[in-house]
């Protein structure tokens, strides 16, 4: 069995704290830069007719991105899907970003429908420079 000396482990005890506090700084960004997000806001919806046993939800979105640096980015729509042969589900769909009017389409089966859709996530991007 392995032993420590009381002035040891009182030692040990008083470092501890140190120690996390080194590990926090170590982790933590050299440099934090604000973060940004564009604004996506769905301004159109619909569903395409039957295609061999396929439907497209299809989407015009407005990206606002002036706030970024960038052009482009990630973001993701949640949708509620309405099936007659299997349970709803909620999943989300990655799709990418760019400014301007964009266009999306999601595909689903034929007995499927979209019982409802929203911005799920807006990945942040670097803000614009004054």
């Amino acid at each position: 069995m392995l032993r420590t000396s009381p002035a040891r482990a009182s030692l040990a005890r008083c470092l501890a704290p140190l120690g996390a506090l080194w590990i926090c700084a170590a982790t933590a960004p050299a440099s934090a830069q604000p973060a940004c997000q564009p604004t996506i806001a769905i301004a159109e919806t619909a569903f395409s007719p039957v295609i061999r046993q396929k439907r497209f939800w299809n989407a015009k979105l407005d990206v606002d991105a002036s706030r970024c640096a960038s052009a482009s980015g990630n973001f993701s729509i949640g949708f509620l899907r309405l099936s007659e042969t299997a349970p709803d589900l909620e999943f989300t769909q990655p799709l990418a970003w760019h400014a301007g009017r964009m266009d999306v389409v999601v595909e689903f089966a034929a007995e499927e429908a979209v019982g409802r859709y929203w911005i799920s996530t807006i990945a942040p991007c670097a803000c614009r420079g004054k």
